[in-house]
């Protein structure tokens, strides 16, 4: 994207958007690597999920109605359901029953108490609105590797060049552009890491290399968890400012 606007919750249309299972559970390439194979982007007016097989238009605004409650890790959510068609194109292509939600953005799910800096919130993503990684950060991680891996393994939100390998570990105020943000807690990572975006396989990299030198209190780290304190829009080409 060459420019996003910035929510309380994530950027605009940023993971409002999950596949549950029958227990109303998220589903994750964590269970369901294939997942990997749909690949998203933008239409004119929502987006285009593409597989090797179909093509589906999710609009932004489907004005779906009825309510479900779903689970995200220890968070009880209420999402909206999309409708059978969705539902039957996404199972058809998994191989497996599951249904697309909804989150609105007027809908409640705060951060972790712990971590937030005002009244925030989080949409479907694991825990926190945005994800910062240097690219510095895996060129530091690709030295140490066989075979190199793309930044698409660790889904972050930002990304940006220059300064040290890591050194967004120690980030807390900062802008992007004109939008304030604060880093509130390094990233643990899961096997999700693992998985190949292209090919949807499972190997043991990078999370065996990076469980070699970024491990602290058996959690291995790689980013950096971000909450926005302004709302604005940000750009492709913005300058970093440390606070």
């Amino acid at each position: 994207m060459k420019s996003a606007k910035v929510m309380p919750k994530g950027l605009e249309h940023d993971r409002r958007w999950m596949l549950v299972n029958d227990e109303r559970g998220f589903m994750t390439q964590r269970d369901y690597p294939k997942m990997a194979l749909l690949k998203l982007s933008f239409g004119s007016d929502g987006f285009i999920v593409t597989s090797d097989k179909d093509t589906l238009h999710i609009p932004f605004n489907m004005n779906a109605q009825k309510q479900t409650v779903t689970k995200v890790w220890d968070d009880t959510v209420t999402t909206l359901e999309a409708g059978s068609h969705y539902n039957s194109w996404f199972s058809d292509i998994l191989d497996v029953k599951c249904k697309l939600v909804q989150f609105p953005e007027i809908n409640p799910r705060p951060v972790d108490a712990q971590y937030k800096i005002n009244n925030d919130h989080v949409s479907l993503a694991d825990g926190f609105p945005f994800l910062i990684i240097g690219q510095s950060s895996l060129n530091d991680l690709n030295i140490r590797l066989t075979t190199p891996v793309p930044m698409n393994r660790f889904r972050p939100n930002l990304v940006f060049t220059g300064g040290d390998p890591y050194e967004e570990d120690n980030w807390r105020n900062f802008s992007v552009g004109a939008n304030k943000f604060v880093g509130v807690k390094p990233c643990s990572r899961c096997v999700m890491t693992t998985i190949n975006q292209d090919t949807a396989e499972k190997n043991a990299e990078p999370l065996k290399t990076l469980a070699a030198y970024r491990r602290q209190n058996n959690k291995i780290y790689f980013g950096q968890n971000v909450i926005a304190v302004d709302f604005t829009e940000i750009f492709v080409g913005d300058t970093i400012l440390l606070n």
